[in-house]
């Protein structure tokens, strides 16, 4: 992929995870069983990540970070779809034809 699409989906990416405009956000059941304060301040720390690097984010894209919350190593994921849902998206730089879905797991459930 070259450099401007790469520089574009990341845009995108770091808008959606910080403010959720974009796409649909889907916590699992350990997420949830944080409780109401522990989802927020997980959500905090998924909106302010910033610790990039070539071995969590391979791809320049920061579709992916992992962090620990009180004891629990966290996961958070963001996958490209087409608008239907049915299949992935042709061009994540566009969102004319990408949903993002933003995924925030404990990781053992992954």
């Amino acid at each position: 992929m070259d450099k401007e699409k790469t520089a574009c989906i990341r845009r995108l990416n770091d808008r959606f995870r910080r403010s959720g405009i974009g796409g649909d956000i889907f916590i699992t059941p350990g997420i949830k069983e944080l409780g109401d304060e522990g989802l927020k301040a997980v959500a905090a720390k998924v909106a302010g990540f910033d610790q990039f690097d070539h071995d969590i984010d391979p791809h320049g894209e920061h579709d992916f970070g992992a962090f620990d919350h009180e004891g629990r190593r966290i996961f958070w994921k963001i996958d490209y779809y087409a608008p239907d849902m049915m299949s992935g998206s042709e061009d994540p730089s566009d969102p004319r034809v990408t949903r993002r879905v933003l995924t925030i797991m404990l990781a053992s459930e992954y």
